[in-house]
């Protein structure tokens, strides 16, 4: 499961990369920087699912619920 999610950041990088590139390269500089927040945002919330699913275990394993 941990390599799947390192795939899904890893493309998600990738894609973003590519699409930033082609956008300021026709000149959508403006827009090039909302798709980097926006992938920055999509592969925070991956990871703060992953911190509270943690959270979670160790909750559970302490007896803390």
């Amino acid at each position: 499961m941990e390599i799947e999610l390192i795939l899904k950041i890893a493309g998600i990088g990738i894609l973003i990369a590519v699409v930033n590139q082609v956008l300021k390269h026709i000149g959508k500089d403006e827009i090039a920087t909302f798709t980097t927040l926006a992938g920055v945002i999509v592969v925070l919330i991956m990871v703060l699912d992953m911190v509270s699913n943690l959270f979670d275990t160790v909750k559970s394993l302490f007896g803390l619920y």
